[in-house]
């Protein structure tokens, strides 16, 4: 929470001093239109996502085991992933993307933060010496990720929507996959098929692509329809 803190202080600095704004030009402080992006963005990635996992356990035959619920770990997960998910949306898709904005374009301001995004997962998976491969694949799935969110932010004028989908994909997977503090929350997998090398490959670029895909998708029909 303190690390939280320091983060909004700074991009109230950052922009008070740098661009004489004050820290509502990222539309974190709620109001009933925010509020709604930020629930239609939760809503929406959390169907997208669930399609994901729906397509990874028909093509991989993957045999699921309900869990015990405990509903005091749901609860502290869900507070974990919303200040994770802040945490990350303020550093990547706020003060820093706003003034990137006004200074160089929102077309370089918004691919600048989806590298970097793409880049910081290396050290936040712990794979930065891993495989070129490996490396490009990170970088390509979650900087595609970044670019979304970014644009979400540029085009809503607000972090609330971009929030939504952010919190969406993680909490919704932490309720499936390991993941840690918290992982497998309702389901835990038995098992899962093995196909060829090429067949996977294949499967992980649209697993890691489609829910950014369906997210853009989303997000142009509600902007032409707002």
């Amino acid at each position: 929470m303190l690390g939280l803190l320091v983060i909004i202080i700074v991009s109230w600095v950052l922009l008070h001093f740098i661009e004489k704004k004050n820290i509502n030009v990222l539309g974190i402080v709620p109001s009933f239109k925010r509020l709604g992006q930020f629930a239609l963005g939760f809503l929406v990635i959390s169907i997208i996502v669930l399609l994901n996992i729906f397509f990874e356990t028909q093509i991989l035959k993957v045999e699921w085991k309900l869990s015990t619920i405990d509903y005091s770990l749901m609860f502290e997960a869900f507070g974990y992933h919303v200040k994770s998910a802040l945490t990350e949306d303020l550093v990547f898709r706020g003060a820093i993307l706003y003034i990137l904005i006004q200074r160089i374009g929102a077309v370089k301001a918004i691919w600048l933060s989806a590298i970097v995004f793409g880049v910081y997962h290396w050290f936040s998976y712990g794979i930065i010496e891993g495989r070129l491969i490996l490396l490009a694949y990170v970088l390509v799935i979650t900087g595609f990720t970044g670019y979304v969110w970014a644009y979400t932010f540029y085009k809503t004028k607000s972090i609330m929507m971009g929030l939504g989908f952010h919190l969406g994909v993680n909490l919704i997977n932490a309720c499936f996959f390991e993941s840690q503090p918290y992982g497998e929350l309702i389901f835990t997998e038995v098992s899962r098929i093995n196909i060829s090398e090429w067949n996977n490959f294949l499967f992980l670029i649209f697993k890691g692509l489609f829910p950014s895909i369906f997210t853009l998708i989303f997000i142009k029909l509600y902007l032409k329809s707002s």
